[in-house]
Parts: C-alpha cells; sequence; structure tokens
C-alpha cells in the first residue's frame, strides 16, 4: 500500500488540476505524434524512392531536430505555468511534514505519469497517422501511391528515447524551483506580485534599436546570397527586439493607462490594468512568444505555399524548352557552323526516328567566365587587388558574352551595337554603372535590358550573373582567355545551347532525352567538342515539385507544431492570469460590479494587449518580405505576386485562427474571475 501512496497522490493533484494538466498532456502528445510521423517520413523506403527522395528526407531530417529542441524550450517554458500553481499545494504538503525528498518522488510519480500518456497516446497515433501523412506527401510530391502499412521500429525507439530525456530535464527543473524554496514561499508564491522590470527605458530603447537593425537588414539586402547569410542574424535580432520592446512597451503603456484618470476609474478597466501592472515581466515575455511563434508560423506558411504555388514560373525560367542541351567547345571552335550544323541534323534526325519534331527551337554560343567588380571594374584574375565579401559573396558575378546575331535571332528584335558596345542584363543583382572595365583594359559601354531569355544559364546558381550582349565575343573578351578566373579554370569557357520542344507525352521526354545523349556522345566526344548535359524539363520538373513539396510538407509540420505551441501559451495565459486575478474580482463584486462589466473588462484587456502579439507580428512580415523574396530568388521563385498572395492569405487564415483561440480560451479566464465555473 505504501509504495502506491505517491502515484495515488499524483493522480490526485493532476486530476484536482485538470485544467491545467490535461492541455499540457495532450499538447505532449501532440509533440510526440509530429516526432514519430516525421522521423517515420525521413527514413521510409516509399519516400527515398520518389525522384528527389533523398532531398526530401534530409529536409524531414532537419524537421526531427527542430521539433526535438523547439520540444525541450517550449516545454520547459509552459512547466512553469504548471509549477507555479501547484507551488502552494506542495507548500502545504511541506508544512504538513512532507520534506523535500517527498515532495521529489510527487513530482517524479507526475513526470512519469505525463510520459506514459504522452508516449503511449502520441506514439500510438502517430503510428494510427503515419500512413496518411506518408500518402499526403507522395500525394504533395506527385510519387505513386504504396498502400502498405508499416511500423517503423527505430522511429519508435529514437522517439521514446528522446523525449525519456526532455521529461527528465522537466523533472529536474521541477526540483530546481521546489528545492530552493521555503514551505512559507511556497505558500505564498501566488499573492506575489511582480515589480516592473528596472531599466525598462533601457529595454525599450534596445528593443527599438534591435528591431530598426533588423528591419534595416530586410530591406536593404540585395544579394540573394547574403540575404541567406544575413537572415539568421536578422532573426536574432527580431527575437531579442520582441522580447526587450514587448516587455517595456506594456510598462510604459499600463504607467500610460494609469496616467488617465477618466480611462483607468472606469469599472471596465480597472482591474484588467492594474492586474497587468504587477505582472509585467511575464505579460510581456507571454506576449513575445506569441509574437514569435507566430511569425514563424507566417514566414514557413507563406514562402513554402509560394514556392510550390510557383513552380511553373520557376521550371520555365530554369528549363527554356522541353529538351535543353549544351555543348562545351574550345574556344578557336566558337565560330565553327558546320559541327553546329551536324549536331543539330543529328538532333532533327532522332527526334524524327521517335516520332516528334523539333519546334520552337532555340541555339545561341557564349562565352563564360566570373569574377569580382569593384564600382566600375571588373577583375578575373583572382590574384589581384579586387575582392569580394566571402560571407555575402558582395562582388562577385558570373559573367556571360552572347553573340548579338544569336540574342536578336532568339529574341526577335533587330538591335544594333558598335564595336565596344553592349546590351546588359543582370540577374539577382544590380549594376549601376554605364560602363564596365575588365582587367584594367578593354572597356564596354552599356545599354541595359529588362528582359532576357538566356537566364536559365544561371537560374541554379547562388551567385549573380552579368548577360553581356555583344557585336563580337571574341573581340569583347580579349586578354580574358589568358587569365586564370575565379572558378578555377585557365581560361574563360566557351558553349553551344540548343533547346527544343517536342509533341511527345510528359512520361516520354525523360527517356527521349537519355536516348539523346547516348546519341551525342559518340558525335561530340573529343578535344574541341563535349556534351555538357541533356535535360528533360518534365523530369526536372518532378524533381522540383518533389524537393518543394517537401518544404511544403515540413513546412505545414513545423507550423502545427509552433501552433501548438501558440494555443497553450495563450490558454495558460488566460488560466493563471485567471487564478490571479479571481480575488480582485471578488472584491470589486462584493462593492457593486456585475457580471456584465466583468466581461467588459475583459474586452478591455483583449484590446489593450492581446492583439498586439498579431498586430507586430503583421509588421515583422512586412519587413520581412523583401529578404525572403531575395532568398526565394535563389528556387528561381521571381513572381512577387505569388509571394505576397501567400503571405496576405497566411496572414488572414492565421488572424481568424487566433481570434478563435482566444474566444475560447477568454471563456475560461471569464469562467474563472466571475465563480461561473469552480475550478
Amino acid at each position: 500500500m505504501k509504495t502506491m501512496f505517491y502515484p495515488k497522490l499524483a493522480l490526485d493533484g493532476m486530476g484536482k488540476n485538470s485544467k491545467l494538466y490535461l492541455p499540457y498532456i495532450l499538447t505532449c502528445s501532440g509533440m510526440v505524434l509530429m516526432h514519430y510521423i516525421v522521423a517515420f517520413i525521413s527514413e521510409a523506403d516509399t519516400i527515398a524512392s520518389l525522384r528527389g527522395g533523398d532531398t526530401i528526407q534530409a529536409f524531414l531530417s532537419l524537421g526531427v531536430f527542430v521539433i526535438e529542441a523547439f520540444s525541450l524550450l517550449f516545454l520547459i517554458y509552459t512547466n512553469s505555468f504548471l509549477i507555479r500553481r501547484r507551488k502552494k499545494e506542495f507548500g502545504l504538503y511541506n508544512m504538513l511534514g512532507m520534506g523535500k525528498k517527498n515532495l521529489a518522488l510527487i513530482l517524479l510519480w507526475e513526470n512519469v505519469i505525463t510520459a506514459a500518456i504522452a508516449l503511449i497516446a502520441g506514439i500510438s497515433f502517430g503510428i494510427l497517422f503515419s500512413k496518411l501523412a506518408e500518402l499526403g506527401l507522395i500525394y504533395t510530391v506527385g510519387g505513386d501511391v504504396n498502400y502498405m502499412f508499416t511500423v517503423s521500429p527505430d522511429s519508435i525507439i529514437m522517439t521514446v528515447r528522446n523525449y525519456l530525456v526532455i521529461f527528465a530535464v522537466l523533472f529536474l527543473n521541477d526540483l530546481r524551483q521546489i528545492g530552493s524554496a521555503t514551505a512559507i514561499n511556497l505558500i505564498k508564491s501566488e499573492n506575489v506580485g511582480e515589480k516592473p522590470p528596472k531599466g525598462n527605458v533601457l529595454y525599450g530603447v534596445l528593443g527599438v534599436v534591435f528591431l530598426a537593425a533588423a528591419y534595416c537588414i530586410a530591406v536593404t539586402v540585395e544579394n540573394p546570397v547574403a540575404a541567406i547569410t544575413l537572415f539568421l542574424v536578422a532573426v536574432l535580432l527580431v527575437i531579442g527586439g520582441t522580447y526587450l520592446l514587448m516587455i517595456s512597451g506594456s510598462v510604459t503603456l499600463c504607467r500610460m493607462l494609469q496616467k488617465n484618470k477618466s480611462f483607468y476609474y472606469n469599472p471596465k478597466h480597472f482591474v484588467s490594468v492594474s492586474s497587468m501592472a504587477y505582472r509585467m515581466k511575464r505579460n510581456g515575455a507571454g506576449l513575445a512568444s506569441i509574437c514569435i511563434l507566430a511569425t514563424m508560423v507566417l514566414v514557413m506558411v507563406s514562402s513554402t505555399t509560394s514556392l510550390y504555388a510557383g513552380l511553373e514560373d520557376a521550371i520555365a525560367e530554369q528549363y527554356p524548352r522541353q529538351i535543353n542541351t549544351a555543348f562545351k567547345i574550345d574556344g578557336s571552335d566558337l565560330d565553327s557552323s558546320d559541327k553546329i550544323d551536324e549536331i543539330r541534323s543529328e538532333i532533327i534526325d532522332y527526334s524524327g526516328e521517335n516520332g516528334t519534331a523539333t519546334e520552337n527551337c532555340s541555339e545561341y554560343k557564349y562565352a563564360y567566365t566570373a569574377g569580382m567588380i569593384e564600382k566600375d571594374v571588373a577583375e578575373t584574375d583572382q590574384s589581384k587587388s579586387l575582392t569580394y565579401n566571402e560571407l555575402t559573396m558582395k562582388g562577385l558575378y558570373e559573367f556571360f558574352f552572347i553573340p548579338l546575331e544569336d540574342y536578336n535571332a532568339v529574341m526577335g528584335t533587330r538591335a544594333e551595337l558598335s564595336d565596344g558596345e553592349a546590351l546588359v542584363y543582370c540577374y539577382r543583382g544590380s549594376y549601376p554603372y554605364d560602363t564596365i572595365t575588365f582587367n584594367g583594359g578593354r572597356t564596354l559601354k552599356l545599354e541595359k535590358i529588362n528582359a532576357l531569355y538566356f537566364t536559365g544559364l544561371s537560374a541554379t546558381s547562388i551567385i549573380p550573373s552579368m548577360y553581356f550582349i555583344v557585336p563580337d565575343v571574341n573581340r569583347a573578351i580579349e586578354g580574358l582567355p589568358q587569365i586564370a578566373n575565379i572558378a578555377g579554370d585557365s581560361s574563360v569557357t566557351y558553349y553551344w545551347d540548343f533547346c527544343f520542344d517536342t509533341d511527345l507525352p510528359d512520361d516520354r521526354q525523360h527517356e527521349f532525352a537519355s536516348g539523346l545523349i547516348n546519341r551525342l556522345s559518340d558525335l561530340v566526344e573529343n578535344d574541341t567538342w563535349q556534351l555538357q548535359y541533356v535535360e528533360s524539363r518534365e523530369y526536372q520538373k518532378e524533381y522540383n515539385i518533389a524537393m518543394n513539396g517537401g518544404l511544403l510538407y515540413l513546412g505545414i509540420v513545423l507550423s502545427i507544431v509552433f501552433l501548438f505551441a501558440t494555443v497553450l501559451i495563450i490558454y495558460y495565459k488566460q488560466l493563471s492570469e485567471g487564478y490571479e486575478d479571481r480575488s480582485r474580482f471578488e472584491i470589486m463584486q462584493k462593492v457593486g460590479i456585475t457580471k456584465k462589466e466583468i466581461r467588459q473588462s475583459i474586452n478591455s484587456q483583449l484590446l489593450t494587449v492581446f492583439f498586439l502579439p498579431l498586430g507586430l507580428a503583421a509588421v515583422h512580415m512586412c519587413f520581412a518580405f523583401p529578404i525572403i523574396k531575395r532568398m526565394l530568388m535563389l528556387f528561381s521563385l521571381r513572381n512577387d505576386f505569388v509571394f505576397l498572395m501567400a503571405t496576405g492569405i497566411s496572414l488572414g487564415v492565421f488572424s481568424l485562427f487566433y481570434v478563435a483561440v482566444y474566444k475560447i480560451t477568454s471563456n475560461a479566464y471569464y469562467n474563472i474571475v466571475s465563480g461561473a465555473k469552480e475550478d
């Protein structure tokens, strides 16, 4: 009987505090469920067999780590709500003769029971829904459906092991809080008001400075590579600035409202404002946490959704025709029309043998090198004085030189240029000057153009590019072949591309491209001409669908996890503040305040602070839009309207969700402070 004393005491305490423990256990179970599902899919053979499956599973493996790290931090945060509510109970046990060892045993059993329920329920439902989640991912990426149901013992073992470690950390954190307090302090813990944090003006100034720095980074960055590098810096500044501003801002707001006599000494506002004044630190931290989680959800959903929705545009930019071929050629053979005619004829003959024609053909020659730009000077010799930023790659460019004749043929234009003149198009970058000088010698006078067909050449590169349309390529690059370029080649490299459409069905295009590779390899494999690639747009589209679909799926999974956290923070915020405010409202009811006025006071608190996190999250998204847009360019998404629509819809849906959660949790707050229901 004695051995069951502590388990029964733990169960009794959890049962009496079911309003606190039930949401907590449900959230823990949800975290375990999502962890098992993501771990299961990251190892599933059906996903590995998909085109791009390795990439998808790499993303999901990262998602497993994110869920584990977030679970640890978030559960420590939310567990503090439970302990704060239970301290009075533990203090009473302590005064009745229980030592800290006895309290530790109660805490141990509570954690064991919570862990057991969360692991059993989470893994059971994870197994139940794992196949549905797998089918959802396969459908998203356009794979072949397999209805065989499987269970992953390795995923179960990993989930149990990792979450047992998390629950052990939670138990040690509980011991720290209970063990360091006296019985009197435990009993009085709920009645101890919090003073506004000292130096709140300094906090506010720092918060504004951090946010201003983050916003400045977000709106001024132009290089997509720099955007990725600086995005983490901006995120850290936003998190720090949000917490500092929310904590100090809520203090300042309450002081301003208290100084406004007509507002403060009103039954609708008096209790809510005075209550908030004594819990500023936790109130501000809670609001900041909600704001950060809301921003994370909005960023992930809007970016991954726009990537998936803008896939067609990205593929069209990377692969302008259904079949795209490229040949690397010796510079001295750049103008060899005989070899070009031979290859073109071979491609046309092969197409005819496969029952199709070469349609919408486009062909062009170009020279390629890379180098550094400083002001209006370009240097392709890496031993020279010009440098680039290794962190952001600012100043590093790829250079493409395309004959004017080929440009006019492909673009359907009649542009004319003289020697020393060039049309220029910047891809993922900008160039403000009217001339450019290469290696301190040859200078080109530039005229900017706004559109170019050839950008597929660098659509998959992370380095910005400059395309020069010149009358004579050999003349334009005089001196460059003798200088080692930044890519490590001993000279400028030359290419000839031939792209075309067919009337073959989508499922035959990759087979057609594979056969064409074999046909052309024997024809051009020599010292002068080399086959660089033959790519099928449909094949690459399927791969990109897998990659973008995997990102979208991971974004949805992590958003669900963060929504768990958001709901629980809001719920605990309402409950903990309800229990703290109940005595104040009881006093106010005794002096004449009605339940209608209590409801009005609650609504006043809503309008005062509760929508601040949502509003600030919307501001964060507005300023984050430019830097996220730059990063999406690396995935060849240049359609701003798609990203804008995805962001707007995500914000609208999340706002509705946020309002619904508040309405539900505010009712719980009202029931506590008004005495409508007993806890």
